[in-house]
Order: C-alpha cells, then structure tokens, then sequence
C-alpha cells in the first residue's frame, strides 16, 4: 500500500528503525532517533544498492517519488544511479566560479611574475570567492559580479573593484574556450564604475629648474648611498621602488646594461637599462662602497636590506623639494616629457618607461624592444641633462 503526506507526516519513533514502503523499492526509513529518511533500493549488475535521496520533510513524498523515476530511468538505460550522482557533483564541482579560476590562475602563473600571482589570487580570495565562488560559472549573472565590484568600491578601494572586473573577465572568457561558460558577463559591466582618476606625480619640467635640481643633488650633504640613488635617478627615470632595490648582480658594465628581473617590476617582464657613461660613473664611484654587498643602495642600519622607500622623498625634501614640486617618480614625467619633446620613438620611450603591457604574454617577450633605439636614446638623454646641470 502506498504512502500518504498524513501518513509519512505522523509516522512515530520507536525503540528500532523501521521503514514504511512506497512500492517500486522506495521507502520511508524512520530511525529510533526521530530521523525520516527516503531510501531506494535497487539491483544494478547483479549487485544490491541503496539510493539515498534525503530527509523528509525537506523532500516531501512527492518530490521523492519524482527522483524515484529519474532513478528508474537511469537503470533502464544501464547507469548506476549512485555512480551518475558522484559524476555529476564532481562535474559540477569543476564548474563552480572558484574552481575555473584556480584553473585559469594555474595555467598563466608560468607566465605571470611570482607578486603578481599573488596578488590575482588574493583579489578573488577576498573580494569574489565568498559570495559566487561556489555558483557554477555558467550561472551567474552580471548584477552578481556588479555586487562584489561594488563593494570594493564601497570601502574606497577603486581600483581593486576594476581590477576584479578585468580578472573576472578574463576567468568568464576562459570558461567560454573550455565550455564550461557561453557569455562573458563582465562585458556589460564595462562603464558600470566611474572611471580611475590619472594620477599625476608632482615633476620639474622647465629646463633651468633642472638645472638647479641637479646641482642641487650633487651638493646633497646626506650619506653617500643616498646622494648617489638621487643622482642616478634622472639618469635611469625608474620607478623609486625599482631604484632602491638595485642588486649588484644584476649590472652587466662591460654590456652597460642593468637587467632587472621580472618579480621586481610593475609590470611584470624583465626590463632593460641601457647605462650611460654618466650613469656608469655614479656607480663606478659607489662600487666602493656598496659593491661587496648585495644592494646598490643598502639601509644605513642593516646591509641586509635596502633604503628605505620614502629616503628619495625625504632627501628632495631635504633640499628644499615640496612634495607638489619634486618626487622620486617625478624623474620618469620629466624624462617622458622632454624625450616625446626631442620626437624619440614613443614606443621606445614607452618600452623604456616600462609601462604596463596590457597582454601579459606579449609583455614577457617584448622586454627587448627597441633595444638599440634605447641604446641611443638613453646616452642622448643624460648628455642633455649634463648640459642643463653646466649652463
């Protein structure tokens, strides 16, 4: 006799479990501890098998009965039923957000700089996994993505919330390649942010003033080190944390080039200097000094460690600066300034500045653009900077 909603409802606990049959190998299985839950038993192969669908009243007599045909269905056409249930949550365990991205983050971390992957990973860690991590990807919708780019940009973090948007775009179009995805949802959500503001860094750009700047830097009475990271900044026009890193192993002076590897730049590529001879002079005269260290510019309280990261700023400061007139990355306006005023390559210029490459793969290969060019370019740049500081 088949089961009634009244009579599943008010079956009692008693001392033993005790089932309550449905017909067709489905029942009510009521536990001595109160539990009611629906079984299917079934023989597949030859072999005996139970069906666990869930507990009751979270799946009522008719919801069961309908996973009962599916089950059915499923025999008749020679699939285990258990076996298809493991397939299909590991499949869907594949699809969710979290897992296509570890996926992709695997994949582009050989190309990817060691900080950069970290930084990618921790971004969808904090700002995207919680809230549609465990979604499959193929399910989500555009305002769910809109959600977590907002709450980024709640709490000021601005260009975190378009950097999700980006890595998430990307994450969507790699689920597209392996089928997994059919739209990429952060498209439409391109302008949904109010735009990053540019940020300009305060720089000297009348060529007296530069003139001034850099006698004023040779007549600098801090220590050594810091005297000679100011002069070579001009030369080289890197980024304050790119200069005070600067490791001896990295200069090659009978090439007059400095390489600096990949996990130490912004963008995420070796990147090339070609060394002046003025240049090469300023650290000629630091090698003394510095050179059976590690660091070009080591910290005046462990040699262990480099500068620190506001000793540039400090030193313009030092020398009458204002933070709105001079900083360390003020260099790089100055020598993009007047480099495009002289109609030197812009993309040499670019490639020498190390701007951001928007493919990261073209980045990693690209490190030697324009070599030769630069080559020419950055000699001609500190003849002309030597010319200003002697008028």
């Amino acid at each position: 006799m088949k089961l009634t909603d009244n009579k599943v409802e008010k079956a009692k606990t008693k001392n033993k479990s005790y089932k309550l049959s449905d017909g067709k190998g489905m029942y009510l299985l009521v536990t001595s501890k109160g539990n009611k839950l629906w079984r299917i038993d079934y023989s597949f192969n030859g072999k005996r098998n139970t069906y666990s669908i869930g507990s009751y009243p979270t799946i009522p007599l008719g919801d069961a009965r309908k996973q009962l045909l599916e089950v059915k269905k499923l025999i008749e056409k020679g699939v285990d039923p258990i076996i298809y249930r493991k397939t299909s949550k590991e499949t869907t365990l594949q699809n969710t957000f979290e897992a296509v991205a570890l996926e992709w983050h695997t994949k582009f971390t050989a190309i990817w700089s060691p900080n950069h992957s970290k930084r990618v990973l921790r971004r969808l860690e904090n700002n995207v996994f919680p809230w549609i991590g465990s979604r499959a990807i193929g399910d989500i919708e555009a305002p769910e993505l809109l959600a977590a780019m907002q709450r980024a940009e709640n709490r000021g973090a601005h260009e975190t919330a378009h950097r999700i948007r980006q890595n998430c775009g990307q994450i969507f179009r790699y689920a597209i390649a392996t089928g997994r995805a059919k739209h990429d949802i952060s498209a439409p959500l391109i302008g949904a942010l109010p735009a990053l503001k540019v940020k300009h860094h305060p720089s000297i750009t009348d060529p007296k003033k530069i003139g001034a700047l850099l006698n004023a830097i040779d007549g600098y009475e801090g220590t050594f080190t810091t005297c000679c990271a100011l002069r070579l900044a001009p030369h080289v026009f890197l980024r304050p944390g790119e200069l005070r890193k600067a490791e001896w192993s990295e200069f090659n002076l009978e090439k007059k080039e400095w390489r600096i590897p990949l996990e130490r730049m912004k963008q995420d590529s070796q990147h090339i200097i070609p060394l002046s001879a003025q240049a090469l002079k300023i650290i000629a005269e630091l090698h003394p000094l510095t050179g059976s260290g590690k660091y070009l510019f080591p910290s005046i309280r462990s040699t262990s460690r480099t500068m620190s990261e506001n000793t540039i700023n400090a030193a313009l400061r030092r020398l009458g600066y204002t933070k709105d007139e001079m900083t360390g990355h003020g260099f790089r306006s100055m020598a993009s300034t007047f480099l495009n005023e002289m109609n030197w390559s812009p993309d040499a210029i670019e490639r020498q500045l190390a701007h951001c490459e928007r493919n990261g793969v073209r980045a990693a290969y690209n490190y030697a653009q324009h070599l030769p060019e630069r080559r020419k370019m950055m000699q001609s740049w500190s003849n002309y900077l030597e010319q200003l500081q002697n008028t």
